[in-house]
């Protein structure tokens, strides 16, 4: 049986996908007050910008449970489980709570994707794939770390308070002078948010956006994801400057970010995931 690839809810990878390559997807959690929702489960309906919502990781029960109903689907063969940045996420140190407690003699392996919604969707991707062809657990899970160590996000957001309050977004990133007179363009690095410049304008920011897919792109094949939350006008307008502009797209997705995700960023959020030599 192929090695069976986990990632949770943040990945935010199209439901035909994860059917096609058999991928595990974990629901993680959307507090609302005193409910707890499971993102990509139950039905969310949600205020973006209230105080009293918030988000929670996986429990290590939760993954123990489907790693070994992975394990089991695969035959013995293994399992890549591939969660958000342990640096914006708890599911990462739940995952290898949850693998100790198992005690697989290492046929579980955890990567952290060192990205966010798609940042995390491609190296599952990519490692979906691979597995879906027959390759053996090692060479899935270097598959896997090879895509997250070159997988590239950028983001737009509207206002970075609700990340700072989360403590996602790094201390190095505090703003000078007023974010209404600026758009701030951030990017993960080594799975940490972190600011990459201050734009004036909303069409400067898009345009800089943009640049920077391109840039991250290169000449070679690549994967690209258009991501956002509420703001599907500028998606598709990003979405077809990239087409036009990086050279040899080998994946192209466009969707909207996932509550868990959206909780921190905002309405309005707009980013680009990028993965030079695509998904395959």
């Amino acid at each position: 049986m192929p090695v069976v690839v986990v990632t949770d809810s943040a990945a935010s990878l199209p439901a035909d996908v994860v059917t096609e390559l058999g991928i595990e997807v974990v629901p993680l959690h959307v507090l609302v007050g005193d409910r707890e929702i499971r993102e990509g489960v139950d039905a969310i309906d949600i205020d973006y910008g209230s105080d009293s919502v918030s988000t929670s990781a996986a429990s290590p029960g939760e993954l123990r449970e489907i790693y070994s109903a992975a394990l089991d689907r695969s035959g013995g063969d293994g399992v890549v489980a591939v969660h958000l940045s342990r640096r914006l996420s708890a599911t990462w140190e739940a995952g290898r709570q949850a693998v100790d407690d198992m005690g697989t003699d290492a046929r579980v392996r955890i990567v952290d994707s060192l990205g966010a919604g798609m940042g995390t969707g491609m190296p599952a991707l990519a490692a979906a794939r691979l597995a879906h062809g027959g390759a053996v657990l090692d060479e899935v899970y270097e598959r896997a770390v090879d895509a997250a160590n070159n997988a590239q996000t950028f983001l737009l957001v509207n206002r970075t308070e609700q990340l700072r309050r989360g403590g996602r977004l790094s201390s190095a990133a505090a703003f000078f002078g007023s974010e209404l007179v600026t758009k701030p363009l951030l990017h993960l690095v080594g799975g940490k948010l972190e600011l990459r410049e201050k734009v004036r304008t909303r069409s400067r920011a898009y345009a800089r956006l943009v640049a920077a897919a391109v840039d991250a792109a290169g000449r070679r094949p690549a994967a690209v994801a258009v991501q956002h939350l509420g703001a599907p006008e500028a998606a598709d307008a990003v979405a077809a400057q990239l087409r036009e502009q990086v050279p040899d797209i080998a994946d192209f997705y466009v969707a909207e970010l996932g509550p868990t995700l959206g909780v921190h960023l905002g309405i309005g959020a707009l980013g680009v995931v990028v993965l030079p030599g695509g998904c395959s």
